[in-house]
Parts: C-alpha cells; structure tokens; sequence
C-alpha cells in the first residue's frame, strides 16, 4: 500500500474512526485502525464489541492495499504531523508515514486476526444531522451513569410514523424529546442505545446533513457519504414517561431561563455537598436561596406566577443546571405540584423538549 493525502485530511478520518477504539483493548488487535487504499480513496476503520466505524477520504493512491496499526499510535502522530502532503506506505512489516522532513515509522497489526465491520441493520429512514445531534445532548444529561443498571445508562430511541422520540432517565429525572424524520416505510421501533455512544456518533455527524437511521434488535447504524457507524443496543426498557409527566393542574411559573442559569451557578457556591437550592415563586418574581445558618446565598430574579399564592420547591443544583443548560429557548416554564413532588421545566410552548425534575422539600430556615 503505498498513497499521498493531507495531514489535515488524514488527522480528521483518523480521528473520527478512532472514536470507537477501547481504552485498553482485550485484543491487541481491536485497539488498532484498518486503513484500505483503493482507486482515489482511503477507508479509514475501527471497532470494538460494542460499536464500529468507517470513513473514506479522497488520496493520491499508487499502490492499493491494506494496513492495521495501533489507531492510537496513528492518531497521536497524526496530530503533529507538518501541515501539507503526507505520503504513507507499507515497508515490510512496517507502515512509513512521512510529512515534509518528519518520518515515522508504525509497525503493522496481524490482518487474519481482524474482525470484519459488522453490516448495518435495516434502514428505516433519514434524520437532520444537527437536529437529531441536539436532541441527544439535551436527553443524555439525564441518563444513568451506574453500570450496575446498564438500561438506565441508554438512551431510548423510539420511532412511531415521522415522529422520532429520544428520551433519558436515571430514576431522579427523565428527559425526552421529540423531533421530526422521514421514515422510508411505515415502521416503529422502541430501542435503549448507549448514552455515551449515542452522545459521540451525534456529535461526529453534526454538519452531515442528513443522517440514514439503520436499526434492528441489536443494533443501530447511521450513515451519511462516507462516514458509517454503528452500536450496539441495551438489553431492557427504560420506565414509560406517560403517567410521570401527566401533572393534572400544575401551577406554572416563566422565568429568563439565562438569567436563571447563572443565578443558580451563582447561588449554589454555597450548596455544600448538593444540599438542596431552593426557589420560591412569588407573582412576579423567583427568588433562589441556598446553604445552612451563616453560609447562604440569595438572589432575586423576574417571574410570573399563575397562581395568587406563592410556591415553594427545591431541587439538587446539579440536577437543575443540566435541565436548565439543556434547553436552547430565552424563556423556561415551570409546571409546579409543590415541595417534594415532580416537576416539569419546558419551553414556553411546552411541546418537543421536557425535563422532569423530582422537587425535595425545601431546607429548613
């Protein structure tokens, strides 16, 4: 194998395929990259047991052929190679890449030992790259990070008509989203992919444009031109969120959801070991107060209330910047039982994007 690319341009496929290398692979040769040099192009590929990826580039190619090496290895010198031209080619048991005066030698991984990309599932349809890319970071904040139960570390994807569905719960709060894709045949789907997995192929594909959606029970693979990858699914259901955000008659309460942001960061430098912040709702305005005797903090921000009488909640700070950093709108709303009980934060119109947060009772004063 024997071809000519720019470092910039090999540094972004190498990068991109190596996303799915483990950290400490338990076959030498799942931590390497396969690179394939055919006709005007190179595919660059990696994987693992639980996810895999594929991108090509357009080379210079003058002798077709294939290279596995350590993907890390390549990525890291990949990353200080001279701007400009980059000439790679297998010597004997070695793979050159040389970039202006700099030349690095890179031995080569067993071929027979490694493991085709697994084919994608069936496709189901197409999604917006940068709104299905949004619509993961603003449900993965509410995942699970206990591996002790895998389900609730996922993501759920469900599709029902053009309508896709992503939503995330690690028992204290549950995320969805909605948004809209077109579905290719009338089709439904309700599967758990890994948050952390889901999360990096989003944010890889931002800017793709529109994004092919593959899914079985197993797995689920997106595409767009020569950027393929693909992961497995959990095993399990996360808990329905029907019943959990049917409030009845809640209170609601509108806030500047900026302002309210830094007044939470602001007001929760006193909050010693996520002790509760606490928001008390007046007709026109919320006001935020945490710590214990000495050690407070208070701040007083606009609200509009739709009750007469004031109403009082509490939650973990932590819990409640991911919502409130979740959502892209100038106006939150929330929907209000009182201390102690759910509580649900929207946009304004209270459609595609909800976070429910569970309300602890207020600290005592």
């Amino acid at each position: 194998m024997e071809l000519r690319i720019d470092s910039s341009v090999l540094t972004d496929v190498v990068a991109w395929a190596a996303r799915v290398l483990p950290v400490r692979p338990a076959v030498p040769v799942l931590g390497g990259l396969l690179l394939e040099a055919q006709g005007d192009a190179v595919v660059v590929s990696g994987l693992d047991h639980e996810a895999a990826a594929r991108i090509g580039a357009a080379a210079d190619v003058a002798v077709p052929g294939r290279a596995l090496v350590l993907g890390r290895r390549l990525l890291d010198i990949c990353n200080v190679l001279p701007k400009g031209p980059v000439e790679l080619a297998v010597e004997g048991s070695r793979l050159s890449v040389t970039g202006g005066d700099v030349r690095f030698g890179l031995s080569l991984l067993p071929l027979d030992d490694y493991p085709a990309q697994p084919a994608l599932p069936e496709q189901r349809g197409v999604v917006d790259a940068d709104a299905f890319a949004d619509a993961v970071a603003q449900v993965a904040v509410a995942a699970g990070r206990d591996e002790s139960l895998p389900v609730l570390t996922g993501i759920r994807l469900a599709l029902d008509g053009d309508t896709m569905t992503l939503a995330a719960t690690d028992r204290y709060r549950y995320a969805l989203r909605t948004l809209e894709w077109k579905a290719e045949s009338p089709a439904t789907a309700d599967v758990v992919a890994p948050a952390r997995r889901l999360t990096e192929i989003a944010r890889s594909l931002a800017g793709a444009g529109a994004v092919r959606l593959s899914l079985d029970a197993g797995s689920a693979g997106f595409e767009s031109g020569s950027m393929r990858t693909s992961t497995r699914l959990l095993d399990g259901r996360l808990p329905r969120h029907d019943k959990l955000f049917d409030l009845g008659e809640p209170v609601t309460a509108v806030t500047d959801r900026g302002a309210l942001l830094e007044a939470v960061k602001r007001v929760a430098v006193v909050a010693d070991g996520g002790s509760p912040l606490q928001l008390e709702f007046t007709g026109d305005a919320v006001r935020l107060r945490a710590g214990y005797e000495d050690d407070v903090a208070f701040q007083r921000l606009p609200a509009v209330l739709s009750s007469g009488e004031p109403v009082t909640v509490a939650f973990n700070p932590g819990y409640l910047l991911d919502a409130l950093g979740s959502f892209d709108v100038p106006e939150i709303r929330f929907h209000l039982l009182g201390p102690g009980q759910r509580a649900l934060l929207t946009d304004p119109t209270g459609t595609a994007h909800r976070h429910l947060l569970m309300s602890v009772k207020p600290p005592l004063v």
